[in-house]
């Protein structure tokens, strides 16, 4: 799986593929349909939601193979590698696919709102888990696409594509939220590893090396993507996961100002700050006071 193979368009995946193209720029089909290929490496042109209805390991992150339970939802943004294919002897995979290039999108609603859209770059093992009832309301969604791009190509299709995509991302959405919100135990846990993450992170030499902690650092320590990550603490907390580290930083720095053998210099380095100004700047910003202030007031 060393070579990668360039799906720029949809038409080069339908051809790979054995489907039909009926529409270059979007195309809805069922996997059981799909002709076998030997396991490869993806490079997607194009956005990608895969419903699996069946367990099978036909999709590849990295090293490992994802097995998708009944009811999984997928999302791959242009841009993203990702492995295809088969695995040798495996079950032939049961489900449907939607492809949308970024084109049938520009200048339409879905097409400024795009980027909310954040679960297209979590990694599969945060794919979204259907109950029946939503898994068919997916499936509508699907086939109203599916019988437009039947239709005879008219000035209204590309509006009419685009605002059932944007539906179908919509439903999708909403049943993140409810997956967070049912996996709230689970949050509650990843949010305590997160905080002693930062508690390690400000008592090690990290400071000193990397300097303030970043969100990605975070979701990598606890083998999440940023955007699910930023997302999961968002619905948690309330605040961004930035906001958090920022909270974090500002409490640890209020206590240290209280030390008086320190220059508010060393604090700043201490903190992992790359200039005094720097840390005053956002302290001041937090606090609506300068580090010194805060000092001589307390």
């Amino acid at each position: 799986m060393d070579e990668i193979i360039r799906l720029d368009n949809i038409s080069q995946f339908n051809t790979m593929r054995g489907i039909e193209t009926l529409h270059p720029l979007v195309s809805v089909f069922d996997f059981s349909k799909m002709k076998l290929i030997p396991e490869a490496k993806a490079h997607y042109g194009f956005y990608c939601v895969f419903l699996k209805e069946a367990k099978c390991g036909d999709l590849k992150y990295g090293c490992n193979y994802y097995d998708y339970q009944e009811g999984t939802l997928v999302f791959i943004s242009p841009g993203q590698i990702v492995g295809i294919g088969n695995k040798p002897g495996a079950a032939k995979p049961k489900g449907w696919g939607l492809l949308f290039h970024p084109d049938i999108i520009r200048g339409t609603s879905l097409g400024q709102n795009i980027k909310k859209y954040t679960f297209f770059s979590y990694e599969a093992n945060e794919a979204l888990h259907l109950s029946d009832r939503e898994r068919h309301v997916v499936m509508d969604c699907l086939h109203n696409i599916d019988h437009e791009i039947r239709q005879s190509v008219d000035k209204h299709s590309k509006t009419l594509i685009a605002n059932n995509i944007e539906l179908l991302l919509n439903y999708c959405m909403r049943y993140y939220d409810r997956q967070f919100i049912t996996r709230s135990a689970v949050n509650k846990d990843i949010l305590s590893r997160f905080e002693k993450l930062l508690d390690d992170y400000f008592q090690s030499e990290l400071v000193h090396t990397i300097g303030l902690p970043s969100v990605r650092y975070c979701a990598d320590k606890l083998h999440l993507s940023p955007n699910y990550f930023g997302d999961l603490v968002k619905k948690e907390t309330g605040k961004s996961a930035q906001e958090n580290i920022q909270l974090k930083v500002l409490s640890l720095a209020r206590e240290k100002i209280y030390d008086r053998s320190k220059t508010l210099s060393e604090i700043a380095y201490e903190l992992g700050f790359k200039s005094p100004q720097h840390f005053s700047r956002m302290f001041k910003n937090e606090t609506g006071q300068t580090p010194n202030e805060y000092r001589s007031l307390n």
